[in-house]
């Protein structure tokens, strides 16, 4: 197989070029990639006496005219390529065909109306439809793909009162995680009142019919979309008065200073529960009897080293859930009038698999991850087991929640090859039947998932899904997406993908491993990834990439690493550490400058996870041993890399995808590309438009084939660019 001729851009002098003029025109007269031009500035932190550079640090300044030029420079330079593979538009034709069905959205009753939510297949927006009896045809309550012109507007929250008859919805402009709020008369669907305003990181959570709790920040100075915000405050807004009235409830001095506040009222309407933390583990949580004239704040756990909160009430006998001497989860009960862990008493037990409760119709339902495959278990009220419940299959179940009085509920069943389908749930007789089967144009009978359990590099066993078409050839030429995370006590359970059955049906292989820093083994599997121990997540992905090419899945002509966010971090790390282990890498939306990740918006909330380099000498060298953009070294072939960000993004900042790429584009020694990808009114991933989706599929997917040897799509022809 011939390599294909693309080529790095060598900079200028600004940018301490190496090459000669002359050397330099050679280059580009025989390469058909030129990168645009990225300066460089002095730039220099003194940490505990190392003293890093960063001369991509004015591209952090998402407001500056000079940062735009460059984001429509690299876009030029990126589409001008992703435009010519040669099979993106039959990627796009198909993942279109594909994507084309109806989605429906479990039913749930507020006041008089059943609603739902429903794609008719290619909207940008779901819809939320409503309707008084079964048999009536149902109306539109609100249309999301009407909020703006291009469907970046988005619905990010819907809340009903008591009795049903007000709403507030909130929504999200262009990705951005700063919404409005709009209150309704869910009646007439006219608006009640003015909008409210810069509301981040919330809930709404009503109090009866009266009015409801959120939460925000001071509006921060700068750029909304990159200035730190850490000062989160809960407030209650009663309807009919101004925004300008609310009612602060928490947050506002000193003391009770937090970056993650939240309220959350008890079905009752008897008591506003507040959690408060200063990072994405562990918090305090407070109680209000919302019963008496001035409530007065009582706490529950005046600490951040656990994970609890309140699940549910019968009168001051509260049910909470938390891992407090229990890291796998467990249910205890106490009094409201004295809430303190010394009068906790075990209801439901830790057992050694990961508790993630939930209540409707008068039970509790227990699901728990068994090698991260769902069991869901039935509890009265008194802690006795009703039943296990009977599930499809092996995979991810959820939404096992309704109403106290609820008589039936709904909850989702999927794997990897299997559409969600609901299903509706009898509560006493413990009976499923089919709610909603999508008629999706894919048969999951022609594909699998196995599960594999692998040794990491200090023999830790991890468990890994892979899924495949029936009967593959393990002839290690299969194209295969490696897709991982690995942070935050967050499971990867199975679940389908329209994209990915795309993959599936080009003869791709999609694996994804459960690593360490997720929560798929509780709190000891989390922390055995985070701080001083992130090197573990990493290793842990370089296993599982082993372990593929080891079992002639593919090798490492065909292998493809992704992830975004905290897994953007992880194949920015796994491929400056391992160049040679991929063909391509695909990281979303990544944190990548580990030392400066914690002054950006909600960053420092991270540091539960990574720690921070102002932390210590010990912290801010092992984190500047793997922070990608500090590890991208000259001279090095690096696979064909696409970085995807948001110019919205405001909790990833894309500052961080920049300089990334702009290190990569300096630095590769290669013939593969390094390009990135910048969606325009586009943010961390939620609410984004379904053509907007498609679009970046057809381009992450052809770009990943292209850049394994494929001229034509597999399923059409196995012949490999000559």
């Amino acid at each position: 197989m011939k390599k294909m001729i693309i080529g790095v851009f060598t900079l200028a002098a600004l940018a301490s070029c190496k090459d000669s003029e002359e050397t330099k025109k050679e280059k580009e007269t025989a390469l058909n990639l030129n990168y645009p031009e990225t300066k460089k500035v002095d730039t220099i932190t003194d940490y505990f006496g190392t003293k890093v550079k960063d001369p991509y640090r004015w591209l952090e300044d998402d407001r500056s005219a000079e940062t735009e030029e460059w984001v429509k420079a690299e876009n030029k330079v990126t589409f001008g390529y992703l435009d010519k593979i040669p099979f993106k538009e039959d990627l796009k034709k198909r993942l279109s065909e594909i994507w084309n069905y109806e989605k429906i959205g479990a039913p749930y009753i507020e006041g008089d109306y059943t609603y739902f939510s429903k794609n008719d297949g290619l909207q940008n927006q779901y819809v939320i439809y409503r309707r008084k009896n079964e048999n009536d045809e149902a109306e539109v309550f609100l249309d999301p793909n009407k909020f703006s012109e291009d469907g970046t507007t988005s619905l990010s929250g819907l809340s009903f009162s008591e009795n049903g008859k007000m709403a507030a919805y909130s929504i999200s402009e262009g990705g951005s995680d700063w919404r409005k709020v709009i209150v309704l008369n869910a009646e007439t669907k006219e608006v009640a009142e003015d909008t409210l305003k810069d509301i981040k990181f919330s809930g709404i959570s009503w109090k009866g019919n009266e009015g409801f709790y959120y939460s925000s920040y001071e509006k921060p100075e700068g750029s909304e979309l990159s200035a730190k915000t850490d000062q989160h405050r809960l407030f209650y807004h009663k309807i009919g008065t101004p925004q300008s009235e609310d009612k602060m409830i928490f947050g506002g001095t000193p003391e009770q200073k937090h970056r993650y506040v939240g309220g959350s009222v008890s079905e009752d309407n008897k008591y506003l529960f507040i959690s408060a933390r200063n990072s994405t583990s562990g918090g305090k949580l407070f109680m209000m009897d919302l019963s008496k004239s001035n409530p007065e704040l009582k706490t529950i756990i005046g600490n951040e080293d656990t994970d609890t909160y309140v699940i549910e009430n019968e009168g001051s006998k509260l049910y909470i859930v938390t891992n407090l001497d229990a890291p796998n989860q467990r249910i205890v009960t106490v009094d409201a009038a004295n809430p303190s862990p010394e009068n906790w008493k075990d209801f439901i037990p830790e057992t050694e698999n990961v508790l993630s409760p939930s209540t409707g119709g008068g039970y509790f339902f227990t699901e728990y991850m068994v090698d991260a495959v769902s069991q869901v278990k039935q509890y009265d009220y008194d802690g006795k087991l009703v039943r296990e419940i009977e599930l499809p299959g092996l995979g991810s179940a959820g939404g096992f929640g309704a109403k106290k009085d609820a008589d039936t509920l709904y909850y989702s069943f999927t794997n990897y090859v299997t559409p969600g389908t609901i299903y509706k749930y009898d509560i006493e007789e413990g009976t499923s039947e089919v709610y909603n089967k999508p008629n999706i144009n894919f048969n999951p009978d022609d594909y699998e998932s196995r599960q594999v359990f692998y040794k990491s590099k200090d023999g830790t066993k991890i468990p890994m899904i892979i899924t495949a078409k029936k009967g593959i050839e393990l002839d290690g030429k299969n194209p295969t997406i490696l897709y991982g995370y690995g942070g935050f006590n967050i499971s990867l359970t199975p679940s389908f993908s329209t994209a990915n059955a795309v993959w599936l049906e080009q003869g791709g292989v999609y694996a994804v491993p459960n690593l360490r820093g997720g929560g798929e083994y509780g709190r000891a599997w989390h922390d055995a990834g985070t701080k001083m121990q992130k090197q573990n997540v990493f290793d842990d992905f370089i296993a599982a990439a082993e372990y593929l090419i080891e079992n002639k899945y593919t090798s490492k002509d065909y292998l493809a690493i992704r992830g975004g966010s905290n897994g953007g971090l992880l194949v920015g790390a796994t491929m400056t550490q391992r160049p040679d282990l991929m063909k391509v890498a695909l990281p979303a939306v990544g944190v990548m400058d580990m030392l400066r990740y914690h002054t950006f918006t909600a960053g420092a909330g991270w540091a539960y996870d990574y720690g921070t380099s102002e932390d210590s000498k010990e912290m801010f060298e092992y984190i500047y041993n793997y922070s990608p953009v500090h590890n991208v070294k000259e001279g090095t072939e690096y696979p064909a890399t696409l970085v995807t960000t948001g110019d919205h993004d405001d909790r990833v900042v894309p500052a961080h995808s920049f300089k990334f790429a702009a290190e990569l584009q300096e630095k590769q020694a290669g013939d593969a590309p390094v390009l990135i990808r910048i969606e325009t009114k586009a943010g961390h991933g939620a609410g984004k438009p379904t053509s907007m989706i498609i679009e970046e599929y057809a381009d992450i997917f052809g770009f990943t084939l292209y850049n394994m040897g494929f001229e034509k799509l597999p399923s059409e022809s196995t012949e490999l660019k000559d």
